[in-house]
């Protein structure tokens, strides 16, 4: 029984196995960086890298500065915030889209059209049209998820097998009814794809649009987001840095996404297989 509960606690082969495979990247990325060094030839690419080693030594200097976690923090307000605003928009939208023809007909040709413009093509117009760049970042950042969680959510609720909604009809069942124990159930899922990649695409969109309106209405280095942050230390020079900003980034899209994830598994557990 003992046995059995330490083999519960110990990792399992996924795990190590993603282990194994970021300690050999790093490896290779060390070597590749200093390849000039060590050999006497540059790796393409990896030779004009700064060595993680070098980036782990500037990491540590800012672990220390409160602009780097002001960063940190202006970034994931902006992105939480717009991505909030999406869900809240999004998914009323997408549902009523799907259960009302008339509607649907009158707003997807429009959606449609608007859908393709990249939420970067956006970022001119928003600094010209909303009072403070600030403003202008959050509504592109909430770009960035809203067409992908209305599509997700109009599929799936498209989906639904109609014969369900007739037979619950058939028994008397309530619009209502319907609505609340057959189409939201079953648009869950999708909800949940969509918003996990919304929140991939938001992170991408917020870091675009700190760089090129100059970090928000701070306007500064402190407090800029990691987009700003990463084009400070680009025009400072200090591409460590750049790379720091980089990881910064993909760890705060990990523990985001993780949890919609988790949050999904909760909303949706009969998807769970044992």
């Amino acid at each position: 029984m003992n046995i059995n509960k330490l083999k519960k606690k110990l990792p399992g082969r996924a795990t190590l196995r993603g282990v194994i495979a970021i300690v050999a990247f790093v490896i290779i990325w060390e070597l590749g960086a200093r390849s000039e060094e060590l050999f006497g030839y540059r790796v393409p690419f990896l030779g004009l890298v700064p060595a993680p080693s070098a980036v782990f030594v500037s990491w540590g200097t800012l672990i220390g500065d409160p602009s780097y976690w002001s960063s940190w923090y202006m970034s994931f307000l902006r992105v939480f915030g717009g991505f909030l605003a999406a869900m809240i928009i999004g998914i009323p939208l997408g549902l009523f889209m799907a259960v009302n023809k008339t509607f649907y007909g009158m707003a997807f040709p429009s959606f449609e059209v608007l859908r393709p413009i990249p939420p970067l093509a956006w970022v001119p117009a928003s600094i010209i049209f909303w009072p403070t760049q600030e403003l202008s970042i959050a509504f592109v950042t909430f770009l960035g998820a809203f067409y992908t969680i209305v599509i997700n959510v109009l599929g799936g609720a498209r989906s639904i097998n109609k014969q369900f909604l007739q037979a619950a009809q058939s028994m008397g069942a309530s619009q209502w009814d319907m609505f609340r124990r057959i189409i939201l159930p079953a648009t869950l899922p999708s909800i949940v794809v969509g918003s996990a990649v919304g929140m991939g695409i938001t992170w991408e969109v917020v870091v675009a649009a700190e760089m090129i309106s100059g970090g928000g209405s701070d306007g500064g280095g402190a407090g800029g987001g990691l987009g700003f942050f990463i084009w400070s230390s680009y025009v400072g020079g200090s591409y460590e840095q750049i790379i720091v900003g980089m990881i910064s980034i993909g760890i705060a899209g990990y523990f985001s996404s993780e949890l919609l994830r988790q949050l999904g598994g909760y909303l949706t557990p009969w998807l769970k297989t044992r």
